[in-house]
C-alpha cells in the first residue's frame, strides 16, 4: 500500500476565514512527513519543489512545496520559518473543500507526483470545531 497523509483543513486553509495565507502548513517537527514530500536545499533562500497532484478525475494540479526560511537568512526582514504547499486554491474550489474536510496526499511511483483527493467531513463533524493537522493514513 502506498503511503498517504491527510490534513484536516481549517477555515484559513480553505479561505473561509477571509484571511490571506500562503498555502497549507506542513509542520517542521514531523520528520516523516517532511521526508514524504520532496527534499529541498536548506542552504537556499526559500527553496521549493513543484509537485504534480492528480485528482480522482485525472486532472493534474501543479502545486508548490516551499520552505519559507527568511528568518534564517535575514531575521530583521523576515520571521518566516515554515514549510507550505501553495497553489491549492483552484483545486479546493473545484472540489468545494471546506473547513473540517480532509485533503489526502498519496505517494506514487514517480518522484514529485502524488494522488490527491478531498474527503468531505461527515455532517455530524461539519458543525463541530475539529482540531486541524496532519495524520499518516497508511
Amino acid at each position: 500500500m502506498k503511503p498517504s497523509y491527510s490534513k484536516t483543513l481549517s477555515k484559513n486553509d480553505t479561505g473561509e476565514s477571509g484571511g490571506h495565507q500562503g498555502g497549507i502548513l506542513v509542520p517542521k517537527k514531523d520528520l516523516a512527513l517532511l521526508k514524504f514530500f520532496p527534499q529541498v536545499d536548506l542552504e537556499e533562500f526559500n527553496p521549493e519543489a513543484w509537485i504534480i497532484c492528480v485528482d480522482p478525475d485525472g486532472e493534474e494540479w501543479k502545486m508548490r512545496y516551499v520552505y519559507y526560511n527568511g528568518k534564517t537568512f535575514n531575521p530583521k526582514r523576515s520571521t518566516r520559518n515554515e514549510y507550505r504547499i501553495t497553489y491549492m486554491t483552484k483545486f479546493f474550489n473545484k472540489w468545494s473543500a471546506r473547513c473540517n474536510d480532509q485533503v489526502i496526499f498519496t505517494a506514487t511511483n514517480s518522484p514529485n507526483r502524488f494522488e490527491i483527493e478531498i474527503k468531505k467531513a461527515s455532517k455530524s463533524r461539519s458543525s463541530v470545531i475539529v482540531l486541524t493537522g496532519w495524520n499518516r493514513v497508511c
